[in-house]
């Protein structure tokens, strides 16, 4: 998962990434609330972390924020040393998805963020085929089929094939394709996300007359959805689309 972890006491906050990082999560960790939440205006990340007792502004508000201003539903859990039943039950009827009191415990803390994760999506199998529409994905082979037809990708084009359709309706940010997909710095200037888009979007077909929309949000990133009948172009609707033509890559 990629997580963005709210916490102002650097030394916890070293040891949370510490942790985090080393179960295989992506961790991004800011100390000031501000900054916290403008890089939530840009970005997208599979769970915030939050501290409550923080420099400019608490961990409540924050909370607040998210759940007024995020396009997208994101889980909440909150780590802080406040215990009281008071507190939690609050802090959960605003918004929160789970509440951890510090000290925090290493193990307690993975566990709880892999039961977030499951929440949203289904665990992906390795070696189960992912079917989404006419898309099949197989992951043992690493072929993608296209109503049965292989379609012919890259290694790179295949793999953000599989984060696309395992998170079909999600707004994905370049950053967050970048570092997922090729593992690279999201701070780096580049257009390979928008390249490789271009080009899956060719290949795999998908548009509005196919039944798929894979579309640029302004300063955002990426969105995969489906689109219903009503909403495909007329002409798709009165007559069958042309086969669709499998490119092939150098």
């Amino acid at each position: 998962m990629r997580i963005a972890l709210l916490e102002d006491d650097s030394a916890q906050r070293d040891l949370v990434k510490l942790w985090l990082d080393g179960a295989g999560h992506i961790c991004h960790a800011y100390g000031r609330s501000k900054d916290f939440m403008r890089i939530l205006t840009r970005d997208t990340f599979d769970l915030l972390l939050i501290d409550w007792e923080l420099p400019d502004v608490n961990g409540d508000r924050v909370l607040e924020w998210v759940r007024g201003n995020m396009r997208e539903y994101v889980p909440v859990m909150f780590a802080t040393a406040r215990s009281e039943e008071d507190d939690i039950c609050a802090i959960l009827r605003a918004g929160a998805d789970d509440y951890l009191v510090k000290p925090l415990r290493k193990n307690e803390l993975l566990a709880r963020i892999e039961a977030l994760g499951r929440r949203g999506k289904p665990p992906a199998h390795q070696n189960e085929p992912l079917r989404v529409g006419d898309f099949e994905i197989d992951f043992e082979c690493r072929v993608l089929r296209r109503g049965g037809v292989p379609v012919l990708l890259t290694q790179k084009d295949f793999d953000l094939a599989v984060f696309l359709f395992r998170n079909v309706g999600t707004l994905l940010s370049r950053g967050h394709i970048l570092e997922t997909v090729w593992g690279r710095n999201p701070d780096l200037n580049t257009r390979t996300v928008d390249t490789h888009i271009s080009r899956l979007r060719s290949k795999l077909g998908l548009t509005p007359e196919n039944g798929w929309r894979l579309s640029a949000v302004y300063q955002q990133g990426y969105r995969l959805e489906p689109v219903a009948e009503r909403d495909a172009p007329v002409f798709a609707r009165r007559k069958p689309s042309a086969p669709l033509q499998i490119a092939t890559s150098p």
